[in-house]
């Protein structure tokens, strides 16, 4: 009978579909297990595959591809070194699960399925993979262990099973995207499960970014009385052992390290850095060129821009018009002086004015209106496009929350571009990591310390500039009011009583309401961003473009050009 155990816990990042990258990251975890002593080694949640797969797990040349290299890592094992359990999707049949094998003695020896497939929010793994059923432990060395798959420990049947069936403790690899408050609902639901079944439990979570989701890591383990027994780091990749030894009571937790958990604007702020950073890279583009308007969104995305791929990579533009302050320019100036970043001005009058030339005979006899104001906004999205065509670097989109939730962007105009770091921050937000941005610096950052954003750019009013004298709350509310009601409309779904309730002024709340979702079709074609509240616009936020539904009591009539009224639909700027 086996006493005493020595787990690996590799958090390691992973590359949706590159196979042969994820095997080695695999292969090299395993060397560093070996070094260390363990007898097995865990990886995250569908490692061998990258997490989320998404319909590419449905392609069976990739499925076969995942089989493979499950099958040549087994073959390692044949040494007597550490056995492996690896995430990796496994096709019996006709049916495709979302599995954890184990690997040892040169073969697979054991595999289990997820049993409870999560099909909300982020997630579509009902789409995908076949549920599996309730798993009783697998045999290793003397011991019995249970391998519940990330959302099977969000319920009690999974480890209940476990438990009656013998299971000593419990190893959960997973594949958990991070969140505001995420952290204290993963260690609120594994202390339930230690509670219930009295078993050790080791949560191990993956790392990196993936398209708009970032996962933070963090991973832990936990004592059969619930205690934290070691703390993995957040948002950056390591690797750490667990010593588990048997008591009278059961199996026991050495302790071991605690990291400390990073929290708050600091973790939003490593979310935006990390899934920038992966984004980029992973998709091999040689940088980022960007507009720097003087204004607080665009200096926030060239301060994490900086601290994601060092100030080498960073190209910041000035696109000036008539509009456009003094203040602005030096603004911008000083804020790419401080990043330490390329900053080029390229004025956009003649631009403009070409387009109005070539348009007055179309638009003879209307007067200018916001459509002027958009011909500005996408002569910069082509400059910066152009650049992109001719250098290389991804265009970096700069428009908050609060911005695409109430369509204050123009499409193919400061909505042009491949990615966007804060589009999940309400305009309040973004403030607040400016400033802490400015008092910290990141860990694992590649810019400087010091006051990166100049403190003009958080003080002035906001404005996008384009008209004499124009600021944002010309046409929305204080954005403390306006962000306050999108929370509430967007996070929470609550209804107009509700907010009008809450001390808001009713015409208000309905007109943002109406902003929010005939600003649908603008959501659906801009640029993916990071993923950091509840409800992020894509992945979990999904709303028919075409919709006749408001609130009860919010009349559905829109108003038309000339001013009558139109029964059927919004005219909406584009």
């Amino acid at each position: 009978m086996t006493d005493r155990l020595v787990i690996a816990l590799a958090q390691v990042d992973a590359l949706v579909g590159d196979v042969a990258a994820n095997l080695k990251t695999a292969r090299a975890a395993r060397a560093r297990a070996a070094e260390a002593g363990a007898d097995l080694l865990l990886l995250p949640e569908l490692h061998i595959a990258g997490y989320p797969p998404e319909d590419l797990v449905l392609k069976p040349a990739f499925q076969a591809a995942c089989m493979r290299a499950v099958a040549e890592l087994a073959a390692d094992t044949a040494d007597g070194g550490p056995a492996v359990l690896i995430g990796t999707p496994w096709r019996d049949g006709d049916k495709l699960y979302n599995a954890v094998a184990l690997l040892d003695g040169g073969k697979v020896e054991t595999v289990r399925y997820k049993v409870d497939l999560p099909n909300y929010g982020v997630f579509d793994e009902k789409r995908v993979f076949t549920p599996g059923p309730l798993p009783g432990p697998i045999a290793f060395r003397g011991v019995r262990i249970g391998v519940p798959i990330c959302e099977d420990i969000w319920g009690p049947e999974p480890t209940e099973c476990i438990h009656e069936t013998g299971g000593e403790f419990l190893l959960v690899p997973n594949g958990s995207p991070y969140r505001r408050g995420v952290m204290d609902e993963r260690f609120n639901v594994s202390v339930a499960r230690v509670t219930e079944t009295g078993l050790p439990l080791i949560y191990l979570n993956r790392v990196g970014g993936q398209d708009e989701l970032v996962f933070d890591g963090a991973s832990f383990a936990l004592d059969p009385n619930g205690a934290l027994a070691l703390q993995m780091p957040s948002f950056r990749e390591d690797f750490s052992t667990v010593t588990l030894e048997r008591a009278s009571g059961g199996w026991r937790i050495v302790p071991g390290p605690r990291a400390s958990i990073v929290e708050g604007d600091a973790a939003d702020y490593a979310a935006c850095v990390l899934g920038l950073r992966d984004y980029v890279n992973k998709n091999r583009f040689p940088g980022v060129v960007f507009g720097l308007s003087g204004g607080v969104d665009s200096a926030l995305v060239a301060a994490m821009a900086v601290d994601a791929l060092g100030p080498e990579r960073v190209h910041a533009v000035m696109l000036p018009y008539r509009y456009t302050s003094t203040e602005s320019l030096e603004d911008a100036r000083a804020c790419a002086e401080a990043l330490g970043i390329r900053y080029d001005v390229v004025p956009i009058a003649p631009a403009v004015e070409g387009f109005n030339a070539l348009l007055t005979p179309v638009f003879e006899g209307r007067a200018p209106d916001i459509t002027e104001e958009n011909l500005q906004s996408r002569a910069r999205g082509t400059i910066l496009m152009a650049i992109s065509n001719k250098f290389g670097p991804m265009v970096l989109t700069t428009g908050n929350k609060s911005e695409m939730s109430v369509g204050y962007a123009t499409l193919y105009g400061d909505m042009n571009g491949g990615f966007n770091p804060i589009k999940d921050l309400y305009k309040g937000e973004v403030y607040a990591l400016c400033r802490w941005r400015n008092a910290h610096v990141p860990p694992d950052a590649l810019g400087t310390a010091g006051e990166v954003i100049p403190d003009r750019i958080l003080t002035k009013a906001p404005s996008a500039e384009l008209r004499e004298n124009q600021t944002d709350q010309d046409s929305l509310p204080p954005y403390d009011a306006l962000d306050a009601i999108l929370e509430a409309l967007v996070e929470d779904e609550r209804s107009v009583a509700e907010i009008v309730a809450a001390g808001y002024e009713e015409a208000t709340v309905r007109r943002i309401e109406r902003l929010l979702y005939i600003a649908e079709y603008k959501r659906r074609q801009a640029a993916p961003g990071v993923k950091l509240t509840r409800r992020n616009f894509g992945r979990d936020r999904r709303y028919p473009i075409t919709n006749g539904f408001r609130d009860p009591g919010t009349p559905v009539v829109f108003d038309t050009p000339a001013g009558q009224k139109a029964p059927r639909r919004d005219l909406v700027d584009f």
